[in-house]
């Protein structure tokens, strides 16, 4: 600002506003999950199970996969990273839009599995973060869905600066 400019301040409504927007922008992204599915193994059928119309992600906010990393904000990995696979991995998810998370699906993404062999990342964790770790091989669809309505919580209640001092 020049030095005899006026400091602007917003108005009393715009104050009202920012106190609430967290919560306000919390709920919209709760309910706007855009997945991106990295699926690898045989827990691919558990997770076509949970997009069919019994289970129905959609009543949650994350119907829709998106198939470029460009367009998401959810990672999925599901079933058996290999040592080989890791590079790409890293890769989708450095190309994500912010904020992002991601769910490792399955005993296999989340430690590894049954394979104790030097082909096998022993868990997703050690390449990029994880968010939340859906155990079982493969999960229940059940299981699944109370994962993402529990990183949908987690959402909710994180901070959302998207807001700063000058607006």
């Amino acid at each position: 600002m020049s030095a005899g400019a006026p400091e602007r301040r917003p108005s009393a409504a715009f104050e009202y506003m920012t106190t609430r927007k967290d919560e306000f922008v919390g709920w919209a992204r709760k309910f706007s999950l855009f997945p991106y599915p990295f699926v690898t193994a045989c827990c691919a059928m558990e997770f076509m199970s949970v997009s069919s119309t019994l289970y129905d992600t959609d009543r949650f906010g994350a119907a829709l996969p998106r198939f470029t990393p460009r367009q998401s904000d959810l990672l999925m990995v599901v079933g058996t990273v290999t040592h080989k696979q890791a590079p790409i991995l890293l890769k989708v998810y450095e190309q994500m839009c912010e904020p992002k998370w991601v769910i490792a699906f399955g005993v296999c993404a989340s430690s590894g599995g049954f394979y104790q062999n030097y082909a096998a990342l022993p868990g997703i964790d050690k390449i990029i973060p994880v968010d939340l770790y859906i155990p079982g091989c493969p999960p229940r669809p059940e299981m699944v869905i109370d994962g993402i309505m529990k990183l949908q919580d987690r959402i909710a209640g994180d901070r959302h600066p998207i807001i700063n001092q000058k607006f």
